[in-house]
């Protein structure tokens, strides 16, 4: 019973939070974007200590249940190994397996340090849990979500219907696909042949509540009384943490999903209050200090974090004017800084899954690879959307409204004016003015023996960085007019 209702809870969750990255609507959002803001990592970036705390809580009450049942990518991994259990009687391993405490320790440190030095952050997000599973989610499945919804709306057009319709479909970034596809293959690799693998070796996450689920209340109990050592619970363990010589279990490795419990035959498996034994006091303090030093590590790390030349899309040029660099890229509205975004962004794409506008694509940049950043060569950030700020969980880019962001100056428009067709072409144009929304772009007389031509003036301090003047400028290959970001971010 137990299983069954792990089990369900876990399908209901993976659908929903999946759900969250295929949506281009932005209703869910409204509804479940609290799924993503209990996720471990983006709780403790976004300082949400009441999440932080009741997860701690929910692992020192009932063991890594939060791996089996909240995470998706633990999720995922199940799905895996599931598959690979396919005509093998329900195995996952053969024996019990050995507990790489040195590499778990060694990697969480490094993903600690990984974090917190600017430039290499993105080393991190390579093995952030929920951060993993939303570049699969947002690079993989979504596209193949809106090509199913394309479908359905052709078919509806053809009734005259206007129940779906057709969405772009497209590659925000080589880069972040490729990286999808490879974490998907060694994740289901992992999982198929040998279940937990990644979950118990390489994720931080499950490190640290690994640790911190050797002194849960409720766990798996072994009755040596009734146990035969038949290994029937260690070759349905998706963990490889039940030695059955030994009558032992791994507690920061079992992520409780009630495999063992529900298939033992003999009714030797409880999930029930475990008593320690004499024997057991001095492992249970040696695992106390190494789990307050592990929780210590990522706790400092992490809150530190938390409190503290990019290639454009090819319509802009800025130091040679003839290179598509901006010196600074902007970010969205509710960032504050480069820096805070940077530090606390962890490359998950949520945010990217949900622009309606297209602006919004993963970097290729190396020091800020996969997380987000502003392009305007198909579609401009439109002053009354606020869906980033909304959706994102860690806190990267802050909950603000529309009026808010009307009055956020992101960046400013620069001009270029060897790219401009009024120069290179001697044509009216005005493009820039007419479509900038806060009119920061006036447009002045070039030559007082030529009245009819003008050239844009930019006021620097009223433009709000929006785009739309880059992504309207005509002139090709390389717009005459493009947003420079702003370091901080200020009010107007």
């Amino acid at each position: 019973m137990l299983r069954k209702i792990r089990i369900s809870l876990a399908v209901i969750i993976f659908i929903l939070i999946t759900l969250l990255f295929l949506d281009f609507t932005g209703t869910i959002h409204a509804y479940l974007g609290w799924l993503a803001k209990i996720q471990l990592l983006p709780a403790i970036l976004a300082l949400n200590f009441g999440v932080v705390v009741g997860l701690i809580v929910l692992t020192l009450v009932f063991g890594r249940l939060y791996c089996s049942v909240i995470c998706p990518l633990g999720i995922m991994q199940d799905v895996f190994g599931r598959l690979g259990r396919i005509g093998k009687k329900n195995k996952y391993k053969y024996s019990f397996s050995k507990n790489h405490t040195i590499l778990r320790v060694v990697v969480l440190v490094l993903f600690i340090i990984f974090l917190l030095v600017p430039g290499i952050g993105a080393v991190a997000h390579l093995i952030a849990p929920y951060s993993a599973f939303g570049r699969i989610a947002a690079n993989l499945l979504a596209p193949v979500y809106a090509l199913c919804n394309n479908g359905l709306a052709y078919i509806a057009e053809r009734l005259d219907s206007y129940a779906f319709y057709s969405v772009d479909v497209w590659i925000k970034s080589v880069s972040s696909l490729v990286i999808a596809i490879i974490t998907l293959v060694v994740l289901a690799v992992l999982a198929w042949r040998n279940g937990r693998t990644w979950c118990n070796n390489i994720c931080p996450v499950g490190t640290v509540l690994g640790y911190i689920a050797k002194f849960s209340i409720f766990k798996p109990v072994i009755d040596t009384e009734k146990c035969n050592g038949c290994g029937l619970c260690a070759r349905t363990c998706k963990a490889a943490c039940i030695n059955t010589e030994a009558h032992e279990i791994d507690y920061s490795r079992c992520v409780t999903c009630f495999n063992c419990v529900e298939t033992c035959n003999r009714d030797a498996m409880h999930y029930t209050r475990r008593k320690k034994t004499e024997t057991e006091s001095a492992p249970q303090d040696d695992s106390r200090r190494k789990f307050l030093l592990v929780a210590a590590l990522l706790t400092a790390g992490t809150m530190v974090k938390a409190q503290t030349k990019k290639v454009d899309g090819g319509l802009a040029v800025i130091q040679d004017k003839k290179i598509p660099i901006r010196t600074t890229p902007p970010k969205p509205a509710g960032s504050q800084s480069l820096r805070h975004f940077t530090k606390n962004c962890t490359a998950c794409q949520l945010c990217v899954s949900v622009c309606p506008n297209h602006v919004l694509r993963p970097s290729n940049n190396l020091e800020t690879l996969m997380q987000p950043e502003m392009q305007f060569e198909d579609g401009f950030c439109r002053p009354e959307c606020t869906r980033c700020s909304e959706v994102c969980p860690t806190g990267a880019i802050q909950k603000i409204t529309p009026a808010e962001k009307s009055a956020i100056q992101i960046g400013h428009a620069v001009w270029i004016k060897e790219n401009c067709i009024v120069e290179t072409d001697g044509e009216k144009c005005g493009s820039c003015a007419s479509h900038c929304p806060v009119g920061a772009i006036l447009m002045v007389v070039k030559d007082e023996f030529n009245p009819v031509l003008k050239i844009p003036v930019v006021n620097t301090e009223r433009c709000i960085g929006c785009g739309q003047c880059e992504y309207y400028c005509p002139a090709r290959p390389l717009s005459a007019i493009y947003v420079e970001g702003n370091e901080v971010q200020r009010e107007i």
